[in-house]
């Protein structure tokens, strides 16, 4: 697992008419992360069965670099067991009569304990080894699930609905760790969700599909700013990235952020100051003014150059914000878009209330080394 490894890129291709009608392609590069985002029944874990070797569709393709573990045309088809494959199930399928080490164990060519201690300290399970499933938080078995996935040593890590069985609280948390995780892995991981907040904020790139079709690929930004794409998610989940770094914890119980536009003021994060992070400011908790307003709750008042207004197929408006090198996105109404004369090129001020972002919206980054940026 460590990022030393030969960089393998996977390359996915799947059509097929049942059990439902399938036709999408993408690929994952060594060390990215990619999600597959849509509705239930969309086919997002139809595709990870696909990589896995668990379903074979009428025409497909699967390739780790050089090697062809399925081609339908050539009939090649790799069964699972020799297909370099980490999967990590919803419902962490942990085997309930053996330890947490003894379930890591399993996974392995040749039992070898202390690389199995090894892998439970790095998803930070370190002195509950000993423990069998029912014993472990649901949090702490699903950190087993990923430890023995690893536990196969594989070129591909695969990840179904992982989050989907643990409350709010543990979900953050794992984020986290994931996101650390990745410091230590040189191989595609692909990601199945339908919580568009959580492919935002783990995810390098989005393919979000929609009845077996693929709606749009590309980085979360352009997938988020995506009109296609946005009519599949939801408008109601538009939002954007914003990088900031965490400055002070202040006595009022608000924390500092420092953006490349200005500072934002959230309620307190509980991560160390200096630490960089990424907010997921949502669009429709923007409010835009043209003058810079005063005397208002909101501490937060970002500048911002319009460069795009896009007409929603309601009474909406879509508008894209530069600021500081990055793109904003709010979502108003076309009344207010012509009062304000809001044209590409204008000045604005975007206003984002503290109390708008929620505590899930904040995580921490990795620089490009692949370090997790925290104390």
């Amino acid at each position: 697992m460590d990022r030393g490894g030969p960089a393998l890129a996977l390359e996915v291709m799947a059509k097929a008419q049942h059990p439902i009608p399938l036709d999408v392609a993408f690929h994952v590069a060594a060390g990215e992360l990619l999600a597959l985002v849509g509705p239930s029944g969309s086919g997002k874990t139809t595709l990870l069965r696909t990589i896995a070797g668990l379903w074979t569709p009428a025409d497909a393709r699967v390739r780790l670099g050089d090697n062809c573990w399925l081609d339908t045309r050539a009939r090649v088809n790799l069964p699972p067991h020799k297909r370099r494959v980490g999967l990590v199930f919803q419902n962490y399928a942990l085997f309930p009569h053996m330890s947490a080490v003894q379930n890591v164990m399993a996974a392995m060519d040749r039992a070898d304990r202390a690389e199995a201690a090894r892998l439970l300290d790095l998803v930070n399970l370190q002195g509950l080894e000993d423990r069998k499933p029912a014993q472990l938080s649901g949090g702490q078995q699903q950190r087993v699930a990923v430890a023995r996935a690893l536990a196969r040593r594989p070129q591909a890590l695969l990840l179904d609905e992982p989050f989907s069985a643990v409350d709010r609280a543990t979900r953050e948390k794992l984020y986290g760790e994931i996101i650390a995780l990745r410091a230590h892995l040189n191989m595609p991981v692909v990601l199945v969700t339908h919580d568009v907040n959580e492919a935002q904020l783990l995810a390098d790139r989005m393919v979000v599909i929609h009845a077996g079709q693929m709606v749009r690929e590309g980085t979360t930004a352009e997938v988020m700013a995506d009109a296609d794409a946005l009519r599949t998610l939801g408008l109601r989940e538009l939002a954007a990235m914003l990088p900031a770094t965490l400055a002070e914890h202040l006595d009022d119980g608000l924390t500092r952020l420092e953006t490349p536009a200005g500072p934002l003021f959230l309620p307190k994060i509980d991560i160390a100051a200096g630490t960089r992070v990424q907010v997921r400011i949502m669009a429709h908790d923007i409010i835009l003014s043209r003058p810079r307003p005063e005397g208002l709750s909101a501490p937060n008042i970002l500048a911002a150059t319009v460069t795009k207004v896009v007409p929603g197929d309601g009474p909406g408006m879509l508008v894209h914000l530069a600021v500081g090198g990055h793109i904003l996105l709010a979502r108003i109404t076309k009344r207010a878009a012509d009062q304000l004369a809001l044209h590409p090129g204008e000045t604005v001020y975007a206003i984002v209330k503290s109390m708008s972002v929620a505590r899930d919206h904040v995580t921490r980054t990795t620089d490009r080394a692949g370090t997790l940026q925290s104390p």
